[in-house]
């Protein structure tokens, strides 16, 4: 177990790098890295809400919202490789559901839209990127490889490989062009 943990930290570390220029060093990033503080903190919560100590888990939440301006619920599920980048004022909702390989920048609200004990947070399907801003609310699934554009209102699935942007948010599909800028880094050299 102690491995994996281990494992799974250098992994986030090794994104974080990836995802942020700005990024220097492995040990600056473990120290000031918000985001990878608040996902860290998250996974500890987690294990904690999974094990039925929920009141440990939502207090251990509060503090890490307190410290990191990054509010996320217990029971949320988050897979490997999330990245926050600016991380304040983030909140991922109770049943909210996140792939691997997840970006999300800051302001983003993965939220509900009902009171219900249901399931009325979004999924957000691996290799996802959500711009500044943006709301993602209700149980709606955002496909695949899309892209939510920087203060959307996104209320409608969001097919595979698509982008969504606007208030509502309108979706069109990803141009091939936009999937190569963001995997490909050499692609703005001259």
């Amino acid at each position: 177990m102690l491995w994996t943990l281990w494992t799974r930290i250098r992994e986030d570390l090794e994104n974080a790098r990836e995802h942020d220029p700005a990024a220097r060093g492995t040990l600056e990033n473990a120290i000031v890295y918000s985001g990878l503080h608040a996902i860290w903190c998250h996974r500890v919560c987690h294990w904690l809400w999974q094990k039925g100590h929920r009141g440990p888990a939502r207090i251990l939440a509060q503090m890490n919202r307190f410290f990191t301006g990054i509010e996320i619920h217990p029971a949320a599920t988050i897979g490997r490789r999330f990245f926050i980048d600016h991380g304040m004022g983030i909140v991922i909702g109770e049943t909210a559901e996140i792939g691997d390989g997840v970006m999300l920048y800051h302001g983003v609200t993965l939220g509900g839209q009902v009171l219900t004990q249901t399931k009325r947070h979004p999924t957000i399907e691996d290799n996802v990127t959500i711009g500044a801003g943006a709301k993602v609310l209700g149980p709606i699934v955002v496909g695949e490889g899309s892209a939510v554009g920087a203060n959307a209102v996104v209320t409608k699935d969001v097919p595979p490989n698509s982008i969504a942007i606007g208030i509502p948010a309108t979706t069109r599909p990803r141009r091939s062009e936009e999937c190569i800028k963001l995997v490909d880094p050499d692609y703005y050299e001259i």
